[in-house]
């Protein structure tokens, strides 16, 4: 992967990471917190895996995109633990909204995980531009 596809690739991954987060604002304001939990979930897998781009990681699978986040960022010191700590959590909230009919979130869920989720988009970017990929 050539540094042109990577920036090609990570502003796609962010590109998706916006428009998904837009959703889970626009289902939360109309009183859907599943579907609103489970957009939240996506706009933070495609701001991580945006992320992997620049060290060439493509993952294949959630987890995978977990495993590699936690290895190759959270393990070397670049973002804190509590950080894995919430994609995971988010990994499986989003299961839920999206499997299990009797999960139930509220709005009060959906304002914390959307504040979690922020906090970690953020840092993301942060490190994203720091590396000169924004």
């Amino acid at each position: 992967m050539t540094e042109e596809n990577k920036k090609e690739n990570i502003k796609a991954e962010l590109e998706g990471a916006a428009k998904t987060l837009l959703e889970a604002d626009l289902l939360f304001k109309n009183s859907f917190f599943k579907g609103a939990v489970s957009r939240l979930y996506y706009s933070l897998l495609y701001s991580i895996r945006a992320l992997l781009l620049i060290k060439g990681l493509e993952p294949k699978s959630h987890e995978g995109a977990l495993r590699l986040f936690s290895l190759h960022f959270v393990k070397e010191g670049r973002f804190e633990a509590k950080t894995s700590h919430v994609f995971s959590k988010m990994m499986k909230y989003r299961e839920e909204a999206d499997y299990n009919p009797a999960y139930i979130f509220s709005k009060e869920d959906f304002v914390e995980l959307r504040k979690e989720v922020g906090e970690l988009s953020d840092e993301i970017m942060a490190y994203l531009k720091e590396k000169g990929y924004l």
